[in-house]
């Protein structure tokens, strides 16, 4: 008897080890991968953009000084101005609050409604897996892009409606995630086990499933975040996105097309900063999948 209950005892620290170790390990391992700590750093600076984005400019990002309108990069200007006069260098800054909101957002979204559905449709199965499956196949039958305008031209233009886009639209791509580790997690003994002593299905859910769906959600949703960003800035680019005087990147660069050739810097500003931040998220993905992923690690 003794035997048996050290063993138990050593497969619940296990099990523990096994929740909490993604969380750990991703702490852990994050400052000593190159590509990781390189998005951190990008990440970290955008962030602290967007934080302290009152503090670092002396313009409203909506002011219009139209006897200053596409005046090139200076002491006064840093980004230059737009074509009403306002400053460039302010509407970045503020425009990253947006883009951030944005993607943090969507990815929430996506996350917990595709997260539920995945662990419903892998865990009980049958005729709910084939429903839930049928609708992720639906939804993934469509370009994302296209599926986004769709949806925005029914719901109307406006940045909570491309929020709300983009969240559906990658719904799939953690549904469908999550449903292929529950699949693999429910034959676990210790699933089986925790069956055998009565325990109920919402307890085993919360409890054993959901924690050690945790890395691949991570990752992905790491990742996702940049995706999400980008997706806004081209609803922005379309007109479908975020709506004037929003400092949205997306829109800066629509609204900015027709002076590429004359006031350059209307655009390279904010098409930089769409790509820094977007490079942060995706370094920073691709490092917590090296840390986390065992096929990855060498």
């Amino acid at each position: 008897m003794g035997q048996v209950s050290l063993g138990s005892g050593k497969a619940g620290v296990d099990a523990a080890e096994e929740v909490s170790g993604p969380w750990r390990e991703a702490i852990r391992g994050i400052l000593h991968h190159k590509m990781a700590v390189a998005g951190l750093i990008i990440l970290v600076f955008f962030i602290g953009v967007a934080v302290l984005a009152p503090l670092l400019t002396p313009y409203d990002y909506k002011e219009q000084v139209l006897a200053d309108r596409l005046k090139p990069p200076s002491a006064e200007h840093w980004f230059g101005t737009d074509d009403l006069g306002r400053d460039v260098f302010t509407r970045v800054v503020y425009g990253a609050r947006i883009s951030l909101w944005v993607g943090f957002a969507s990815v929430v979204g996506s996350i917990v409604v595709g997260t539920m559905l995945g662990i419903i449709a892998g865990y009980y199965g049958r005729w709910l897996d084939m429903l839930i499956s049928r609708l992720f196949d639906i939804l993934l039958a469509f370009p994302g892009i296209l599926l986004a305008i769709a949806i925005v031209a029914i719901l109307g233009p406006s940045l909570f409606n491309a929020l709300v886009a983009i969240a559906i639209v990658n719904i799939p791509t953690y549904g469908r995630l999550v449903r292929a580790r529950v699949l693999s997690l429910k034959q676990e003994e210790y699933i089986t086990a925790a069956k055998s002593i009565g325990m109920k299905n919402g307890s085993i859910l919360l409890s054993h499933v959901l924690p050690n769906s945790l890395t691949p959600i991570i990752v992905q949703g790491t990742l996702g975040i940049g995706t999400g960003i980008l997706e806004a800035a081209a609803l922005g680019f379309l007109g479908m996105g975020a709506q004037p005087p929003s400092p949205e990147w997306g829109k800066m660069l629509s609204d900015s097309r027709q002076f590429i050739q004359t006031a350059p810097w209307t655009l390279i500003f904010p098409g930089v900063s769409i790509m820094l931040t977007v490079l942060g998220f995706n370094l920073l993905g691709d490092g917590m999948r090296d840390i986390l992923d065992p096929k990855m690690r060498r």
